[in-house]
């Protein structure tokens, strides 16, 4: 998931068990995040991932947290920069007919 609001770059620790990474490579950490719901959240440390998207690999740098989610990873505005994309939001175009 992209999240141009975000402004870090989240790995669930249910992600890393389903690809079978060992959780002794996260690095301890200070970072508390704010989740979707408003609730502050202490991350478990950070660990460095090598994302191959398209023809590109980018070696990101997320912060693990454990906590149910709908996403594998979130992609905020750290690998937004790092990337130099530009994020686009799809907008409905609805059409207004002149009243008679």
């Amino acid at each position: 998931m992209l999240d141009g609001c975000s402004g870090v770059d989240i790995c669930p620790i249910s992600t890393l068990q389903g690809m079978e990474i060992g959780t002794e490579r996260i690095r301890p950490n200070n970072v508390c995040v704010r989740a979707f719901d408003g609730i502050k959240r202490d991350t478990i440390g950070e660990i460095d991932l090598i994302l191959i998207i398209g023809p590109v690999d980018f070696e990101v740098t997320f912060q693990a947290l454990d906590m149910d989610t709908s996403y594998n990873f979130l992609l905020g505005r750290p690998w937004i920069h790092a990337a130099r994309v530009v994020p686009s939001t799809l907008h409905q175009m609805v059409k207004f007919e002149p009243e008679d």
